[in-house]
């Protein structure tokens, strides 16, 4: 890049109650040092890789996780092959202790193919390792996940949820770009992504600004920060993230969750109205496109000010205050509406 992007700023990651009501919902990144500096995990890899490797094992449930590996050329770099028709990554299932045996092997080539375990849920394949290592800061139907691996690089991306990310070993640059510079990152296709998230084509530390031009306005925007072991990252829903895992063995666990505060991030997805919308929205006259965005606007979008006063409340129906069995019950409706 031609300038550092600016810093992240830090926020103390001492008082649980000051982190949840002034960095959750405000809309912005920040450093949390030091957050889970006191997990047993934690120490043992500032040991040394060897331990942790030996730490996970004890936890291994044996169950297969998604792995995936690149060969040494690509230099890390999970993406799209030449002609974006597929990806320059070999996916497999392992357990992850098999996973971190592979990375501790790894970490003595000097030109390693790149191997990393993504996004494994640690309830599933290292049950009990949360009660070692809890984040009290978070509602405990939050699932952490795991993100083992050896040098990699995943290129900006975005994720629909809240997320902290905390680093257990190694070093993690985290680049960031708001929600607002989507229109200049040049987003690669919706539907087929190498890590399921919608992607940049431009590579960051190495921009084409002949082919990318407005990228440099993203960099303008760009904040970024380097975190530790110990240290962790509050990245707000839909700020496009771009992350390096520096060491020859590096391991994150995060947390997903929605904003209101529920732990299921499996069913609600703002995303899957994106797409929605684009199929049916999309092709529509310019003059039908503005009158739907006024009807977003007014009932998604807007402050909801006169939106239902007018309504007696047993008929607000989904405009109002809706139970876990009304969610239900228009989620099933809109599956049977969107079949086939």
């Amino acid at each position: 890049m031609s300038s550092s992007p600016a810093a992240i700023r830090e926020f103390p990651a001492l008082d649980a109650a000051a982190i949840r009501r002034e960095v959750f919902g405000a809309g912005e990144p920040r450093v949390l040092r030091g957050l889970v500096k006191d997990w047993p995990v934690v120490a043992v890899g500032r040991r040394s890789p060897a331990e942790l490797v030996q730490y996970l094992a004890r936890f291994d449930s044996g169950k297969p996780v998604d792995a995936i590996m690149t060969p040494p050329e690509v230099e890390g770099r999970i993406f799209y092959n030449d002609t974006v028709t597929g990806f320059n990554f070999l996916r497999n299932r392992l357990p992850i202790a098999k996973v971190a045996e592979q990375v501790l092997r790894y970490s003595k080539f000097e030109r390693p193919p790149a191997v990393a375990a993504q996004s494994a849920l640690i309830p599933e394949c290292l049950p009990g390792f949360t009660a070692e290592n809890p984040l009290a800061l978070l509602d405990a139907g939050v699932q952490p996940r795991i993100w083992l691996g050896n040098a990699i690089t995943t290129p900006t991306h975005l994720d629909e949820w809240n997320n902290i990310g905390c680093v257990v070993c190694g070093r993690r640059r985290f680049t960031l770009f708001p929600p607002g510079q989507i229109g200049n990152l040049y987003i690669g296709p919706l539907d087929f992504a190498p890590t399921g998230a919608p992607m940049s084509l431009v590579q960051l530390h190495a921009p084409d600004f002949t082919r990318f031009p407005k990228f440099r306005a993203a960099l303008g925007a760009a904040v970024s920060a380097d975190l530790g072991p110990g240290d962790a990252l509050f990245i707000p829903p839909l700020w496009w993230h771009h992350v390096e895992s520096l060491e020859p063995v590096n391991m994150l666990v995060n947390y997903w969750w929605h904003a209101a505060g529920g732990p299921d991030i499996g069913v609600a997805s703002g995303f899957d109205v994106l797409l929605h919308a684009i199929l049916d929205l999309r092709t529509l006259s310019a003059s039908d496109r503005a009158a739907w965005e006024a009807l977003f606007e007014y009932y998604v979008f807007g402050s909801q000010e006169g939106v239902t006063e007018h309504i007696p409340t047993p008929r607000q129906g989904i405009l109002g205050a809706l139970s876990p069995e009304d969610i239900g019950r228009v989620r099933q409706m809109l599956a049977q509406r969107l079949k086939p």
